[in-house]
């Protein structure tokens, strides 16, 4: 049944979204070098490299690395990067993440690739069985503010409690989150 909740949500949201999609697609474009589209390495469902897309929000040399280890984050941003990351918009295109089965709407968001602590201890909770999602029970409690072991406990929490009714919670969590822009890194 979440299956076939992700992939109509996914759809409806494709269809309704495209144009937004394509503006938001064109604005990256102009304000700075390089392809509109990011594609991140990432950790799935039984800590598999999946490639992620997102809209470009950092300049084409930026590391490898969680925004949270760069020492000047706002050096990195495009001339609208930081308006993507706070409304959110740069997460549009993990539709197709979602569609492909890489992703699910709820569950934990997926690590980069070289976010090794994260990893582990995710893994040791058995939290790595879950399927990664576009928003999740930890990102409505505190999002890019939580330090990596609460993150983990939260993910631990949605492990033990999920449902179909609480991943309806989460997501209209998540959108009243977004709306408020609440909890976001720029």
């Amino acid at each position: 049944m979440k299956r076939l909740f992700d992939l109509s949500v996914a759809l409806v949201a494709a269809v309704f979204l495209a144009m937004p999609f394509l503006i938001v697609m064109l604005a990256v474009r102009l304000t700075s070098p390089g392809p509109a589209l990011y594609w991140s390495n990432r950790v799935g469902r039984h800590n598999q490299i999946f490639r992620m897309p997102k809209f470009r929000s950092m300049r084409i040399d930026t590391p490898a690395v969680a925004t949270h280890l760069l020492s000047d984050p706002d050096q990195w941003l495009t001339p609208i990067g930081s308006f993507l990351r706070k409304s959110s918009l740069d997460e549009l295109p993990q539709l197709w993440s979602i569609l492909k089965g890489d992703m699910s709407l709820v569950g934990p968001r997926p690590a980069l690739f070289n976010q090794h602590d994260l990893i582990a201890l995710r893994t040791e909770a058995g939290v790595h069985t879950l399927v990664p999602g576009l928003t999740g029970w930890a990102q409505v409690n505190g999002r890019d503010e939580l330090p990596i072991p609460q993150k983990v406990q939260l993910d631990t929490q949605y492990l033990q409690q999920r449902s179909f009714l609480f991943d309806l919670r989460i997501l209209w969590m998540t959108a009243v989150k977004v709306l408020a822009r609440d909890g976001v890194s720029h």
